[in-house]
């Protein structure tokens, strides 16, 4: 035990300087990588004790036994590092950002396998030299009394006689195993959701409201204050931690990091609510409660609020029922992924003429509003912010001396601000400190054309001034309250939420809403953002990464084995591994993601290490002579404890993970999760399937030296009188 523990510590240490060497820092990846290595660390130490312990009965010194266990596991143990290793090339080829986050957990775990291998090698024969004693089966103790066998003895008995009777059924058996593996991927793998990245209840949201069209500032600024109040009352202010956010459009003479905070105009309202962990509130359930509350409450009090402001009933009503509010990611985690959208579904719809992407980004909006998992649908862009043009009647402004500059000065001035027409600071002679100095109208007085309209322009007599109404006509009207551009073409994009739905099934009613929403018109592009097309990009290059490793990992052990066969059966648990993630997932509700798909291929990585060093001891008693029923069921039962022993400790070191007992650490949970469900059932496959699949495959035959080495003695090309021609001496060395 000692020497089995004393090989973790060092080699996470190892791993650890190594990531300090790249660069690379201690985060949750990257202690996720370790965690997920404990368990294969475990197994580097343990098949090499288990091979020292073996060769006890055929030597007499310690040192002897370990020299002769070590030797013998080297390679195997080299090729096993090896396929597990091959396992991680999709991280390195996925793309940005994701690769970002799984590069350092595959660098984790690399260096520890090495640092691993390396040990066991070097630091673990010295070590159980020293703190090993030799049983004593060699030949002074022949004629001594037998061993009572022990509890592990009498169960390692009982299971080989189970895996005798499975090989003796291969037949049968066999085929209901891969059979069972293909209907738990096809039934019960259609029902396991997918998404690009786990959800995590943060305690943390964004609300984005945004009142009717043309809402001043003042109007904006006490709806937010409604808003908190209606959160306060509804999470009780006690358990509110942090609420932040902003009102109306940010000041133009201050740079905002539009990625950080983006304000359409006054009307826009963006709130940032932290909840306390202790509240016991699950976010998906507020936001719910939210998207009931906040209009019940928030539209009566703006229709009053519009009636008190001289606007009819109907029309207060009309203009309050404008107010619409969203969700926008709260954890830096989920707005990452979004890739720069404000939800995780965006539908961009481009074209040169604006009103051709407009209608159909309107036929897109009502698709949307028909799939019930769908929340917060909404076009982005407001299409019809209130407008007054002035049109200058150029003959009148001629005769009466003004220029359009000067009315557009004007009209800039009253309606925003004179530091758009001339900067104006105010240096204070006290600090030296500069500050603007502007004029403008108070906007609550500019709220209506009329008021346009006897805007002064300049003076004509004492009390007399030209306002605009005199060479201009004022009117008004609506337009679009925002630009936005791609390949120089404007846009319109339809945002949305999911609720209650994984990505990827909201993906499949997405697509069958577009084709609902008919052919785009010509000229009319449609671009899918957010989070749906980086997980489409995501598994294809994460499926290709993992036939690419499979196909490496099956020429390296051909290569190894000297045999497509061997190399064939040292692949049968992979049907396992796959549905134990499947059952796993489904059966806790966990979706296939980014970290699910790392559990998976990792699993496949220890379940090949497992069948390479279990395929490598049947086919050396195969190769001994013994047939392939003997040696099938003698290696499993010669693999069972190393095996048991690293299943329980990468399924111990799991389960912390795979709980979620932390706040955020549902992140890394599905990782856990699938871990431990390919590797109970991969333990399974490896020690109770592959010996039936062995003996299968390899049926009645007989070792064959595949060889063709004149100087080696299985060779069908032996020449030893080559090889005393070659020595200059006349004599062999063999």
């Amino acid at each position: 035990v000692v020497v089995v523990v004393f090989n973790i510590p060092v080699a996470l240490l190892t791993s650890l300087c190594v990531l300090w060497v790249t660069g690379a820092t201690i985060n949750i990846m990257t202690l996720g990588g370790l965690a997920l290595s404990i368990g294969i660390l475990v197994d580097e130490a343990t098949v090499e004790l288990e091979n020292i312990h073996t060769q006890f009965a055929h030597t007499r010194e310690i040192a002897r036994a370990v020299r002769r266990g070590n030797s013998q596991t080297a390679v195997p143990r080299l090729l096993a590092m090896v396929c597990i290793l091959s396992v991680f090339i999709p991280a390195f080829i996925m793309a940005e950002p994701v690769r970002s986050l799984f590069v350092p957990l595959s660098l984790a775990v690399g260096f520890a396998m090495i640092a691993s291998y390396l040990l066991s090698s070097t630091i673990v024969p010295v070590l159980s030299v020293w703190l090993i004693r030799h049983h004593g089966h060699g030949e002074a103790e022949a004629s001594a009394k037998p061993a009572e066998p022990g509890l592990f003895d009498r169960f390692q008995a009982r299971f080989g006689g189970l895996v005798g009777w499975i090989v003796a059924h291969r037949w049968v058996v066999t085929p209901c195993y891969l059979s069972a593996c293909l209907l738990v991927l096809i039934v019960v793998g259609l029902q396991v959701g997918r998404e690009l990245f786990p959800q995590i209840d943060s305690g943390e949201f964004v609300l984005r409201f945004r009142a009717p069209p043309g809402t001043n500032f003042e109007l904006t600024r006490q709806m937010w204050v409604r808003c908190l109040g209606v959160i306060d009352e509804q999470a009780e202010a006690e358990n509110v931690h942090i609420s932040m956010g902003f009102a109306g459009q940010q000041a133009p003479n201050y740079a905002v990091n539009n990625m950080i905070l983006f304000m359409r105009g006054p009307d826009d309202g963006q709130m940032r609510v932290k909840l306390l962990e202790s509240s016991g509130i699950k976010l998906d359930e507020f936001r719910e409660l939210l998207r009931k509350k906040l209009p019940e409450r928030i539209i009566p009090w703006f229709t009053e609020l519009l009636e008190r402001e001289g606007h009819s009933p109907s029309e207060a009503r009309q203009r309050a029922n404008q107010f619409v509010i969203g969700f926008e990611p709260g954890d830096i985690v989920s707005k990452v992924m979004s890739f720069g959208s404000p939800t995780p579904i965006e539908i961009a719809v481009a074209s040169p003429d604006l009103a051709a992407a407009q209608d159909y980004a309107r036929k897109v909006e009502a698709e949307f509003h028909k799939i019930p998992q769908l929340r917060d649908v909404q076009i982005q862009q407001t299409l019809n912010y209130p407008s007054v043009p002035i049109t200058i009647d150029r003959q009148k402004a001629g005769l009466s001396g003004v220029t359009t500059k000067q009315i557009g000065d004007s009209v800039l001035v009253s309606t925003s601000s004179s530091r758009l027409v001339a900067r104006n600071y105010w240096q204070d002679p006290r600090t030296g400190v500069s500050y603007q100095v502007q004029v403008e109208v108070p906007t609550q007085r500019m709220n209506s054309p009329a008021e346009a309209e006897t805007i002064p322009l300049q003076e004509v007599d004492p009390g007399l001034n030209l306002m605009v109404r005199d060479v201009a006509r004022v009117g008004s009207g609506v337009m679009p309250g925002e630009y936005d551009r791609t390949a120089m073409q404007r846009y319109v994009s339809v945002t949305a939420n999911v609720e209650g739905e994984d990505l990827g099934r909201a993906d499949e009613q997405i697509s069958a809403a577009l084709q609902r929403a008919g052919e785009p018109p010509r000229g009319v592009t449609v671009e899918t953002r957010g989070q749906i097309k980086p997980m489409e990009e995501m598994f294809r290059s994460l499926a290709f990464g993992l036939l690419t490793a499979v196909v490496v990992i099956f020429i390296l052990l051909t290569a190894y084995f000297q045999s497509p066969r061997l190399a064939l059966v040292s692949l049968g648990a992979v049907p396992g591994v796959l549905s134990g993630v499947v059952l796993i997932l489904y059966l806790t509700g966990t979706t296939l993601n980014i970290e699910s798909f790392m559990g998976t291929i990792m699993c496949i990585g220890v379940s090949v290490s497992n069948s390479v060093m279990l395929v490598t001891f049947t086919a050396r008693d195969w190769e001994a002579g013994r047939s392939a029923h003997e040696a099938a069921v003698l290696g499993s039962r010669e693999r069972l404890r190393p095996i048991l022993m690293t299943a329980c400790a990468m399924i111990t070191g799991m389960i912390p993970m795979s709980l979620a007992l932390e706040s955020g650490s549902q992140m890394e949970a599905p990782l856990g999760r699938a871990v431990i469900g390919g590797l109970l059932v991969s333990t399974f496959s490896t020690l109770m399937m592959l010996p039936p699949i062995f003996a299968l495959v390899i049926g009645q035959r007989k070792h064959l030296p595949v060889t063709l080495h004149p100087d080696d003695e299985e060779s069908s090309h032996y020449d030893p009188e080559g090889i005393d021609e070659e020595q200059p001496d006349g004599k062999r060395h063999g």
